[in-house]
């Protein structure tokens, strides 16, 4: 196991740069988690680490050493790709064998390492199968046992549950959790999935356009949003936004209500609200309007508002929701209402 550090990494490709100077610390045995939208830059900072992906600038340490200049095979890491990249023609045993290529281990030694992965990862029973033969869930434990096999400084997963169906993504996560308590290794994982990295992750690292937004814990990034992007990235249904005058008397939406908040300022800005947090007939109205639309979830259910300020989402009970086309007067404790500026976009409270 080992610390991983990145200092002002760089990236361009034909001079125009797709990664600004990304900096991190990821601490022995953490598991921290990539997370953004297409494009953002998430795969290519793994790449890099890597060395997959040439740094234009800035350094790639592990376990306290600089690796920039260091082939893939000797920065002692392990990647796990989407497509699982397990060989059809070999069997499960075979697969995670060739993760052992270049050892220097005797046969006993490297048998004895290939029997405790497969015992770890439930796989002993199915190690004389070849892939065809199993389902897409075991396909990608082979694929981590081949990375596990060499018991690597830091293993690096890039969207590995992307081609499986819903049920097997939650059993994945499930499996690579359990794995990384019982192993200890240090992980870096990258999804677009933000149910992913909030049951996955020791912290997570939010990007947008080659820029990191916010790191922090699940519950971190989740509750105290660094600004208007994290604060809709992160939950599902996406956080409300409401547009607010700031006033001495608070926060005034529209429709002529007031808010009173502590906040030191004047202007225009956005009052967010997430949809689990605004509900029915509260003791304080932010917003009334009629509902549109129903998203039953069994024990609650979503309703779509249509209000002043657009649609919002809010949470009912999933046994007497409002009816569709009826009116609701909708509010949320002070407590849980975010801030942002409305030019920039960064948290004001």
């Amino acid at each position: 196991m080992a610390t991983l550090a990145l200092r002002d990494l760089v990236k361009t490709f034909d001079k125009t740069e797709v990664l600004h100077s990304i900096s991190l610390d990821v601490e022995d045995g953490e598991f921290v988690v990539f997370v953004g939208p297409s494009g953002c830059g998430k795969s290519t900072t793994l790449r890099m680490i890597a060395g997959l992906e040439e740094v234009t600038s800035g350094t790639v340490s592990i376990g306290g050493k600089v690796v920039n200049n260091l082939e893939p095979k000797d920065r002692d890491i392990a990647m796990v790709f989407q497509n699982y990249a397990i060989y059809p023609h070999l069997s499960v045993r075979r697969n995670i064998a060739f993760g052992l290529r270049t050892s220097k281990m005797s046969k006993a030694d490297k048998e004895k390492r290939i029997e405790e992965v497969a015992g770890i990862l439930g796989m002993t029973e199915y190690l004389d199968r070849r892939p065809n033969q199993l389902s897409g869930g075991q396909r990608q434990r082979v694929a981590i046992g081949r990375a596990m096999v060499r018991d690597p400084a830091v293993f690096l997963f890039d969207e590995p549950l992307s081609n499986l169906d819903a049920q097997l993504r939650t059993q994945m996560r499930l499996e690579i959790k359990k794995l990384h308590k019982q192993v200890g290794n240090t992980i870096v994982f990258v999804t677009h999935d933000q149910v992913e990295a909030m049951t996955m992750a020791d912290r997570i690292v939010i990007m947008k356009d080659g820029h990191i937004q916010q790191i922090g814990t699940p519950a971190e990034v989740y509750h105290h949003p660094a600004n208007s992007f994290v604060a809709q990235f992160i939950g599902a249904p996406a956080m409300n936004m409401l547009p607010v005058e700031l006033g001495p008397q608070g926060a005034t939406l529209p429709g002529g209500g007031v808010i009173r908040l502590p906040v030191d300022r004047t202007g225009p800005a956005m009052l967010g609200v997430r949809p689990d947090d605004l509900t029915p007939d509260p003791e304080i109205v932010l917003i009334e309007g009629e509902v549109t639309v129903q998203e039953p979830l069994g024990s609650e259910t979503l309703i779509y508002v249509t209000t002043p300020a657009g649609e919002v989402v809010a949470r009912a009970d999933g046994r007497t929701p409002p009816a569709l086309g009826s009116q609701v007067r909708l509010g949320a404790s002070p407590d849980t209402l975010h801030l942002f500026d409305a030019e920039t976009g960064q948290a004001l409270r």
